[in-house]
């Protein structure tokens, strides 16, 4: 990271000469709600304009331009604004977008099978990403509104946010490999090249989301957690705001490595021999693994596997 004895970007520099210096700033300004056209005022200047605080989105700007900051005078109201329309973006905007493109890009019509598992492969994620947002904006994000109001909570605190918070662009990172490494480029090579460019823009945008949650807002969070407890000034709510385990966590051991061998390909009479079970016993985890996560097929178990690093890209035969 680039470092500087102050934040790079300041409330007196220019918001146009700011974009110009790093592009990534416009996906900050729209995140915060800020439109073109402000002329030559300065950051304060269209910051104050559109109600926006300065001081956030300052934070915000440098850190994913890598600079320094300056989170000290974060605004969480503010933050978990920018936060909630990355979220809004990615959802209803970007991902539903390289989805689209995909389809434009393979043959979906049913009788190619690595088409179809790449398509199954995304549509999962995208699954998974909502759930991970969704859980933002159900427990995490009315927390903090609690917090700022002053209401501490005995069943949950910022740290249990981030120590489940996962760096959710890492699985697609692996359908990026799976298109380049499996799927054969056919008629519309161009097309497909166009996806794969969107898919890497859109990990290093979720990587980056990500780390704005790991190191701005929860340390900002934590601060005001800490606050309210050192002062006195906040009270104990009682609000229930601890959630349920992920199917990832409902799974046995032994139902794991199972799903491991049905990925690699293994019947179940093969699964038996290699685990030491009966072909009933074999068949009986599978329809709880059935049951526990609503995949029916092989191919959609060999993704889940993909996508929960049970079995590497490697280990899987694509015919």
């Amino acid at each position: 990271m680039i470092q500087h004895t102050q934040p790079k970007y300041l409330p007196s520099d220019r918001m146009r000469e700011v974009i110009n210096d790093n592009g990534k700033i416009l996906f900050v300004m729209s995140r915060f709600g800020i439109p073109l056209g402000f002329g030559d005022k300065t950051v304060e200047e269209v910051c104050a304009a559109q109600e926006v605080d300065t001081a956030t989105f300052l934070a915000v700007a440098n850190f994913v331009c890598h600079n320094t900051i300056d989170n000290s005078q974060i605004a969480l109201a503010s933050l978990i604004d920018y936060l909630r329309r990355a979220h809004t973006w990615f959802l209803e905007f970007n991902l539903p977008a390289i989805r689209r493109k995909i389809i434009e890009a393979i043959d979906c019509s049913g009788k190619d099978e690595v088409a179809l598992l790449v398509l199954k492969f995304y549509d999962d994620y995208v699954s998974e990403v909502r759930a991970h947002m969704q859980h933002e904006e159900q427990t995490v994000f009315p927390y903090v509104d609690g917090l700022m109001k002053g209401a501490l909570n005995r069943a949950y605190t910022i740290d249990q946010f981030t120590a489940k918070h996962n760096h959710i662009e890492d699985k697609l990172a692996d359908l990026k490999n799976v298109i380049i490494r499996y799927y054969p480029q056919r008629n519309g090579g161009e097309l497909l090249y166009s996806v794969l460019f969107d898919i890497i823009n859109c990990e290093q945008d979720l990587d980056t989301h990500c780390s704005v949650e790991d190191e701005v807002f929860a340390p900002a969070v934590k601060q005001l957690e800490e606050r309210l407890r050192r002062t006195g000034e906040g009270y104990y709510s009682e609000q229930d705001t601890t959630t349920s385990s992920t199917p990832a966590e409902q799974l046995s051991q032994r139902e794991i490595e199972i799903i491991g061998c049905v990925a690699k390909g293994l019947t179940s009479k093969e699964i038996a021999d290699k685990l030491c079970l009966s072909v009933h016993t074999v068949t009986t985890h599978r329809r709880n693994i059935t049951s526990k996560l609503q995949i029916h097929t092989p191919a959609g178990l060999t993704i889940y596997a993909i996508a929960n690093h049970i079995v590497s890209l490697d280990e899987i035969k694509l015919q």
